[in-house]
């Protein structure tokens, strides 16, 4: 069985070498991008099954991706992944279309559960964020 399609947006280096650590055993990482405009653009290239983003980024941020994304021929999950607190931000993301939201304090035990539960049409909102 093939493994689920994953692209990543972050705009630290840092953060796309641990989260392409955490997720290549159980997913193939097919795209690490810097900024939401270079997201745009490979989830239109490459139709994956998730993206995982960040929200503060250069040129859009992640709301801006997530809201972009939402049309009838993207089939592609959004999950998330931020140091944002904030039941504000949890509220604009799933306003937003997003499938996920994932403290990046959280990422070693939330990050898969979320991904999991967004190609199954679910939510995920990591514990200790209030929705």
């Amino acid at each position: 069985m093939a493994k689920i399609r994953v692209v990543l947006a972050d705009d630290h280096q840092s953060v796309l070498e641990t989260v392409r650590k955490t997720l290549d055993e159980s997913f193939e990482v097919i795209a690490a991008v810097e900024d939401g405009q270079q997201a745009i653009d490979a989830v239109r290239r490459l139709d994956p099954d998730v993206l995982v983003t960040d929200i503060s980024m250069p040129i859009l941020n992640g709301f801006q991706v997530t809201k972009h994304l939402q049309v009838p021929k993207c089939r592609t999950r959004i999950v998330i992944l931020t140091i944002h607190e904030d039941p504000d931000f949890v509220e604009a993301a799933l306003n937003a279309g997003a499938s996920g939201y994932v403290i990046k304090a959280r990422l070693r035990t939330d990050l898969i559960p979320a991904i999991q539960e967004a190609l199954q049409g679910h939510i995920f909102v990591s514990n200790g964020v209030i929705k």
